[in-house]
């Protein structure tokens, strides 16, 4: 079992973050913690002038919120937004919090993923501890 597991949550709807909190329980046991994360990736400054000034402090409320409901069903869970590049800020996150296990889900890999590359696969080849995808 692990004592420290971190959930990349993305609300993507080809991501299946159920399965992934289900593994994280599973693996976890009676003693683990799980935190639940959420990367934020930062607007560019030329599209965020097109939105409503209280649109990022709204969003982040929304996401809060969203993830505490996801974490409160789960023994010794925490949901965490954090901002910076998804794959980059998963992987510090973790480094910086003793993280033992990543349970991360993925999706079939597209067009941009061969050209750039996804989170899930950022995350596999760069962390210091163990991942598990989930597809």
């Amino acid at each position: 079992m692990y004592q420290n597991i971190l959930v990349p949550i993305s609300f993507d709807e080809d991501r299946d973050s159920a399965g992934a909190i289900e593994v994280a329980r599973t693996l976890a046991g009676e003693k683990g913690h799980i935190t639940l994360i959420h990367v934020m990736e930062e607007i560019p400054g030329y599209a965020i002038s097109y939105m409503p000034p209280e649109y990022l402090a709204e969003s982040r409320q929304a996401i809060e919120a969203e993830l505490s409901d996801m974490a409160e069903p789960l023994p010794n869970a925490q949901g965490v937004l954090v901002e910076g590049h998804s794959g980059r800020t998963i992987l510090d996150w973790a480094q910086e919090h003793n993280v033992d296990c990543i349970v991360i889900a993925s999706h079939r890999p597209g067009m941009q993923d061969l050209l750039l590359g996804s989170t899930a696969a950022q995350v596999v080849r760069h962390a210091s501890c163990a991942v598990h995808v989930l597809r």
